[in-house]
Protein backbone atom coordinates (compact mmCIF):
# COMPACT_ATOMS: atom_id res chain seq x y z
CA UNK A 1 0.00 0.00 0.00
CA UNK A 2 1.46 3.52 -0.99
CA UNK A 3 0.32 6.71 -0.24
CA UNK A 4 1.30 10.22 -1.51
CA UNK A 5 1.79 13.28 0.65
CA UNK A 6 2.42 16.78 -0.73
CA UNK A 7 3.66 19.44 0.53
CA UNK A 8 4.76 22.85 -0.58
CA UNK A 9 7.86 24.41 0.81
CA UNK A 10 8.25 28.10 0.76
CA UNK A 11 10.06 28.28 -2.82
CA UNK A 12 6.15 27.07 -4.29
CA UNK A 13 7.73 24.06 -5.42
CA UNK A 14 5.57 20.46 -4.75
CA UNK A 15 7.65 17.62 -3.47
CA UNK A 16 6.36 14.53 -3.12
CA UNK A 17 6.77 11.19 -0.96
CA UNK A 18 5.67 7.79 -0.61
CA UNK A 19 4.74 5.93 2.68
CA UNK A 20 4.89 1.79 2.74
CA UNK A 21 7.38 1.78 0.10
CA UNK A 22 8.88 -2.12 -0.97
CA UNK A 23 12.10 -2.67 -1.63
CA UNK A 24 11.44 -4.06 -4.49
CA UNK A 25 10.90 -1.70 -6.80
CA UNK A 26 7.94 -0.97 -8.83
CA UNK A 27 8.95 0.06 -12.27
CA UNK A 28 7.47 -0.14 -15.64
CA UNK A 29 9.03 -3.18 -16.53
CA UNK A 30 7.70 -5.40 -13.10
CA UNK A 31 10.23 -4.55 -10.82
CA UNK A 32 13.21 -5.42 -9.47
CA UNK A 33 17.17 -5.31 -10.61
CA UNK A 34 16.60 -8.82 -12.65
CA UNK A 35 13.98 -7.25 -14.91
CA UNK A 36 16.48 -4.67 -15.63
CA UNK A 37 18.75 -5.84 -18.72
CA UNK A 38 21.97 -4.39 -18.68
CA UNK A 39 22.79 -4.30 -22.41
CA UNK A 40 19.76 -1.93 -22.52
CA UNK A 41 21.18 0.65 -20.53
CA UNK A 42 23.66 2.93 -22.99
CA UNK A 43 27.11 3.87 -22.17
CA UNK A 44 29.56 6.43 -23.42
CA UNK A 45 31.88 5.63 -26.43
CA UNK A 46 35.00 4.06 -24.40
CA UNK A 47 33.19 2.47 -21.85
CA UNK A 48 32.43 -0.92 -20.95
CA UNK A 49 28.93 -1.86 -21.18
CA UNK A 50 26.63 -2.39 -17.78
CA UNK A 51 26.99 -5.90 -16.21
CA UNK A 52 24.12 -7.51 -14.39
CA UNK A 53 26.16 -7.04 -11.04
CA UNK A 54 26.72 -3.67 -11.52
CA UNK A 55 23.17 -3.03 -12.11
CA UNK A 56 22.21 -5.52 -9.15
CA UNK A 57 24.60 -3.01 -6.82
CA UNK A 58 22.39 0.02 -8.75
CA UNK A 59 19.27 -1.03 -7.60
CA UNK A 60 20.32 -1.86 -4.28
CA UNK A 61 22.14 1.53 -4.00
CA UNK A 62 18.89 3.26 -4.94
CA UNK A 63 16.65 1.47 -3.04
CA UNK A 64 19.08 1.66 0.61
CA UNK A 65 18.58 5.33 -0.27
CA UNK A 66 15.14 4.89 -0.70
CA UNK A 67 14.19 3.66 3.09
CA UNK A 68 17.42 6.03 4.38
CA UNK A 69 15.56 9.18 2.95
CA UNK A 70 12.26 7.71 4.08
CA UNK A 71 13.53 7.86 7.76
CA UNK A 72 15.03 10.89 7.85
CA UNK A 73 11.96 12.49 6.57
CA UNK A 74 9.97 10.54 9.60
CA UNK A 75 12.39 11.96 11.82
CA UNK A 76 12.63 15.47 10.77
CA UNK A 77 8.33 15.39 11.04
CA UNK A 78 8.76 14.05 14.32
CA UNK A 79 11.24 17.15 15.43
CA UNK A 80 9.28 19.53 13.20
CA UNK A 81 5.92 18.36 15.52
CA UNK A 82 8.29 18.72 18.58
CA UNK A 83 9.07 22.05 17.46
CA UNK A 84 5.68 23.19 16.86
CA UNK A 85 4.42 22.35 19.93
CA UNK A 86 6.81 23.87 21.73
CA UNK A 87 6.38 26.91 19.90
CA UNK A 88 2.99 27.40 21.34
CA UNK A 89 4.79 27.27 25.11
CA UNK A 90 6.47 30.37 24.64
CA UNK A 91 5.35 31.87 28.52
CA UNK A 92 8.04 34.01 29.55
CA UNK A 93 10.45 34.03 27.01
CA UNK A 94 12.42 36.76 25.68
CA UNK A 95 12.94 37.79 21.93
CA UNK A 96 16.21 35.78 21.34
CA UNK A 97 14.65 32.66 22.73
CA UNK A 98 11.84 32.95 20.28
CA UNK A 99 14.22 33.53 17.26
CA UNK A 100 16.07 30.35 18.33
CA UNK A 101 13.18 28.50 18.08
CA UNK A 102 11.82 29.80 14.82
CA UNK A 103 15.48 29.43 13.28
CA UNK A 104 15.48 25.65 14.51
CA UNK A 105 12.09 25.03 13.03
CA UNK A 106 12.85 27.03 9.85
CA UNK A 107 15.92 25.01 9.51
CA UNK A 108 14.46 21.64 10.01
CA UNK A 109 11.23 22.38 7.74
CA UNK A 110 14.03 23.55 5.01
CA UNK A 111 16.01 19.80 5.86
CA UNK A 112 12.85 17.76 4.94
CA UNK A 113 11.99 19.76 1.94
CA UNK A 114 15.46 18.70 0.98
CA UNK A 115 15.14 15.16 1.75
CA UNK A 116 11.45 15.15 -0.41
CA UNK A 117 13.29 16.53 -3.34
CA UNK A 118 16.13 13.58 -3.04
CA UNK A 119 13.57 10.98 -2.01
CA UNK A 120 11.44 12.09 -5.35
CA UNK A 121 14.56 12.51 -7.46
CA UNK A 122 15.67 8.44 -6.19
CA UNK A 123 12.13 7.36 -6.93
CA UNK A 124 12.41 8.69 -10.08
CA UNK A 125 15.34 7.05 -10.81
CA UNK A 126 14.67 3.90 -9.79
CA UNK A 127 11.64 4.00 -11.88
CA UNK A 128 14.09 4.86 -14.88
CA UNK A 129 16.29 2.08 -14.21
CA UNK A 130 13.43 -0.31 -13.83
CA UNK A 131 11.50 1.23 -16.73
CA UNK A 132 12.73 3.37 -19.87
CA UNK A 133 15.25 6.12 -19.98
CA UNK A 134 17.62 5.10 -17.60
CA UNK A 135 21.52 6.39 -18.23
CA UNK A 136 19.86 9.04 -20.79
CA UNK A 137 20.60 12.56 -21.14
CA UNK A 138 16.95 14.54 -20.52
CA UNK A 139 18.41 17.64 -22.70
CA UNK A 140 20.54 15.92 -25.79
CA UNK A 141 19.64 12.26 -25.47
CA UNK A 142 23.15 11.25 -25.04
CA UNK A 143 24.56 8.86 -22.53
CA UNK A 144 25.16 10.40 -19.18
CA UNK A 145 27.66 7.75 -18.40
CA UNK A 146 28.29 4.77 -16.95
CA UNK A 147 30.98 6.33 -14.16
CA UNK A 148 28.87 9.47 -13.69
CA UNK A 149 25.69 6.91 -12.78
CA UNK A 150 27.74 4.45 -10.72
CA UNK A 151 28.85 7.58 -8.53
CA UNK A 152 25.71 9.58 -8.57
CA UNK A 153 22.79 7.32 -9.89
CA UNK A 154 19.87 9.45 -9.49
CA UNK A 155 21.97 12.33 -12.62
CA UNK A 156 19.57 13.13 -15.25
CA UNK A 157 21.88 15.09 -17.14
CA UNK A 158 25.33 14.27 -19.33
CA UNK A 159 28.27 16.76 -17.87
CA UNK A 160 28.25 18.63 -20.83
CA UNK A 161 24.33 19.71 -20.58
CA UNK A 162 25.08 19.79 -16.41
CA UNK A 163 27.31 22.09 -17.20
CA UNK A 164 25.45 24.39 -19.34
CA UNK A 165 22.73 24.45 -16.65
CA UNK A 166 25.10 25.62 -14.16
CA UNK A 167 26.09 28.50 -15.94
CA UNK A 168 22.69 29.74 -16.60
Amino acid sequence: MSTTRRKTGTTGRVAATSRGRTSSGTGARGGGAESVDPAELPVRPGEDPWTAAEVVELHAELNSELERLTAEIDASEAAITGLMRDSNDGAGDDQVDAGTKNINRESEVALANNARDALAQTERALARLEGVGFGLCESCGQAVGKARLQAFPRATLCVQCKAKQERR
